[in-house]
C-alpha cells in the first residue's frame, strides 16, 4: 500500500509517499481501505517533533480519516487512529464509528476531529443557551464554521473573528451575526451588541494573538476556552487576575478527554453525524490533495491558506 512517511535526516522534517506493506490488524480491529484522510494542526505538531504527539520516525502519520471494511462493506470513520495518510489503516473497533446512510464518505472525514471538537465546545465546555452572545475565533476555519452552526442551532448569538474579508463572508454565510476582521476590537464589540453585559464565552483556538484581549470580552462569571493554539501558547495568567475581570472560568480542554471511552466517542461522534444527515450541519471541505502532496498541505494549513477541512485521498 502507499503511505505518506514522516523521517528526520538531521534537516528539516520530511514528509514521503512510499510503498509499505499492508497493516495487519490485531485481535479486535479492522482493516480498512482509507477513502480520505483529514488534515490536522496535531499532524503539523507530530511532523514537528512536538510532544505528546510524536511517534518514533520514520513513521506513518495521520489520525483521523474514514473508509470502508475490507471484506465487508461497512463504512467506518475514525479520528484517533495512527496511520491513516495511507491506502489502508489498521483500526481498533472501538475507535470506529459507522457512517450512516445519507453521509458521505468523504464528508465523514471531514467531520470527525472538527466536529465532535465544536460538538463539546457548545454541550459540555459550555452549554450555550438561547440569547447568549459567543465569540468563535478564526470563524472560517473548519471548527469555526461548525462551531459557528452548533451556536446559532442552540439559540446563541456569534460575534466571529477572521483574518481576511473573503474569510469574513464565510463566517457570515455560516450563521454569525457578526464579523470582526483582523481581531481588534471585538471586545468592544461584543459588548455592544450584548447591551453592556459581553460574551458569555469566548472559543479560542488562536492563542496568543486573541487570549489577553478575550478576557476582556466576557460578561461576569463567563468562561473563556481555550481549545487550541494557532499562533501560539498564550502568556502565562496570573489567576488573581480572573477575580478583577468578573469571577472568571478559563478551560484548556482536549477532545481526547471528551471521548476517552468508546461510549463516549460513539456518543459524541454519533450526534455530529445524525447533525450532518439530517442536513443540520454543513460540513465545509476546502480542499482536497492527493497523499503525494501531504507536504503542500501542511504548509497551507500553517500558512492559514484554508477554509473549512482539507482532506488527503489516497
Amino acid at each position: 500500500m502507499q503511505a505518506v512517511v514522516y523521517e528526520r535526516t538531521g534537516g528539516p522534517e520530511v514528509l514521503t509517499v512510499r510503498e509499505v506493506p499492508d497493516p495487519e490488524p490485531g485481535e479486535g480491529a479492522l482493516l480498512v481501505d482509507v477513502e480520505a484522510a483529514g488534515v490536522n494542526f496535531r499532524d503539523v505538531y507530530e511532523r514537528e517533533g512536538r510532544r505528546p504527539y510524536t511517534a518514533t520516525p520514520p513513521a506513518v502519520i495521520g489520525v483521523e480519516g474514514a473508509g470502508t471494511v475490507a471484506g465487508t462493506g461497512e463504512r467506518v470513520a475514525w479520528l484517533d487512529v495512527r496511520g491513516s495518510y495511507a491506502t489502508r489503516v489498521a483500526a481498533p473497533r472501538d475507535k470506529v464509528v459507522p457512517v450512516p446512510d445519507g453521509v458521505d464518505t468523504d464528508v465523514a472525514a471531514a467531520a470527525m476531529l472538527q466536529g465532535c471538537t465544536a460538538q463539546y465546545l457548545v454541550s459540555e465546555s459550555y452549554p450555550v443557551a438561547e440569547g447568549d452572545w459567543v465569540v468563535v475565533h478564526a470563524g472560517a476555519g473548519g471548527v469555526g464554521l461548525l462551531l459557528t452552526q452548533l451556536v446559532r442551532a442552540r439559540g446563541g448569538h456569534v460575534l466571529a473573528t477572521t483574518s481576511t474579508g473573503e474569510k469574513a463572508e464565510l463566517a457570515r454565510a455560516a450563521g454569525a451575526d457578526e464579523v470582526v476582521v483582523g481581531y481588534e476590537g471585538f471586545p468592544e464589540r461584543v459588548r455592544e451588541l450584548s447591551g453592556g453585559v459581553g460574551a458569555a464565552v469566548v472559543y479560542d483556538g488562536v492563542g496568543r494573538t486573541t487570549f489577553a484581549a478575550g478576557l476582556t470580552a466576557l460578561r461576569p462569571t463567563g468562561r473563556m476556552i481555550l481549545y487550541g493554539a494557532a499562533s501560539g501558547q498564550p502568556e502565562p495568567l496570573e489567576l488573581h487576575s480572573l477575580a478583577g475581570h468578573g469571577s472568571l472560568y478559563v478551560q484548556r480542554p482536549t477532545l481526547a478527554t471528551y471521548t476517552r471511552t468508546p461510549e463516549l466517542l460513539r456518543t459524541l461522534a454519533g450526534a455530529v453525524l445524525d447533525h450532518v444527515a439530517a442536513g443540520r450541519l454543513d460540513v465545509r471541505i476546502g480542499g482536497r490533495r492527493p497523499l503525494a502532496q501531504a507536504r503542500e498541505a501542511h504548509e497551507d494549513l500553517e500558512a492559514r491558506r484554508t477554509t473549512g477541512k482539507l482532506l488527503l485521498l489516497p
